[in-house]
């Protein structure tokens, strides 16, 4: 059975943060492949413009070409419609029943699982791997998150001891459209697609 890494996400832009996590999850729980997977259209994601899928799968790939254990993945793309992780999960479970998933997120993520949609489908059929990140609105420890969450799931989840990195999608956004490098935050060739395709010239609108 191999072991897949799932990095989930709008990627809008993908950058240096998700490559970072990704490379941790293989190398610290012996993954066979991490799988990149854009979201669709993703439902939380509705208070601002999200980039046209061409363009944000594009960048996953330019990103991703050079990591061998790296993998684009159009799961959800294909679904089409509203992204919601526990589909996903569901669907993934039907249709590669020889792979064992390892659902990577950050600190955020985790604490707020409980709220999305159907998390016990995303529980029962993937390993969470919790990445370490700073969480202000946490009234439990890291440690406790994850043993309340296991103990009222029955989930197995697990810390990613990965380098914290402090970066968002939208602060590269808001950096770019103040007409701000981003080459310390994304691979070069995703800085370079960004400029010769126009993107987040503008700030997104509320």
């Amino acid at each position: 059975m191999a072991k897949i890494g799932l990095m989930g996400g709008t990627f809008d832009p993908i950058h240096n943060g998700h490559l970072l996590l990704g490379k941790q999850a293989y190398q610290e729980y012996a993954l066979d492949k991490v799988w990149f997977m854009p979201s669709h259209t993703p439902p939380h994601k509705k208070d601002h413009r999200v980039t046209e899928i061409s363009h944000r799968c594009a960048m996953v790939k330019l990103a991703i070409a050079e990591y061998p254990y790296f993998r684009y993945s159009d799961f959800e793309i294909r679904r089409g419609g509203n992204t919601y992780t526990a589909q996903t999960m569901k669907a993934l479970a039907k249709a590669c029943p020889q792979h064992e998933f390892y659902f990577i997120i950050g600190a955020d993520s985790l604490y707020e699982l409980e709220t999305w949609y159907h998390p016990r489908e995303i529980l029962d059929h993937s390993i969470v791997l919790a990445a370490e990140r700073e969480y202000d609105n946490a009234s439990r420890t890291m440690d406790e998150q994850i043993e309340y969450l296991k103990e009222r799931f029955q989930a197995d989840i697990r810390r990613l001891h990965s380098q914290e990195v402090h970066i968002s999608s939208q602060e590269l956004r808001d950096m770019r459209a103040e007409g701000k490098r981003l080459s310390k935050c994304v691979p070069a060739c995703v800085e370079q697609y960004i400029e010769a395709n126009g993107l987040y010239q503008e700030h997104d609108k509320r």
